[in-house]
């Protein structure tokens, strides 16, 4: 997995590329609480275009980007479902959990 994180404004958009498993999640868990808990970034906004796949340990690790931003009052969405990332949220019930955009700029807007 391979995250590049861009600064847009006061809103920060984390792409990822690859898969979110086992092995990769804890380095997207440590960036979105980095973000949502120490930087307080009003708006995160985590691009999946570029997901083939999340196993649980990566739904879990969005789960808590989530968490972290209800806790704190800041903006947290989802853009750019590949078909993998949203079958995942639809099997495990978080689509309409999660802010879902199709595209960046609806999500900055």
């Amino acid at each position: 997995m391979k995250i590049v994180e861009r600064n847009i404004g006061e809103s920060i958009v984390i792409d990822i590329t690859g898969d979110i498993d086992l092995s990769s999640s804890p380095d997207l868990r440590k960036v979105l609480l980095r973000e949502l808990k120490e930087k307080r970034t009003p708006r995160v906004i985590v691009n999946l275009a570029g997901v083939r796949y999340i196993d649980s340990s990566g739904v879990a690790s969005l789960v808590e980007g989530l968490k972290a931003s209800r806790d704190t009052g800041l903006r947290f969405a989802l853009v750019g479902l590949s078909k993998g990332a949203r079958e995942v949220l639809q099997l495990s019930r978080l689509i309409k959990i999660f802010e879902i955009h199709d595209n960046e700029e609806q999500a900055l807007a």
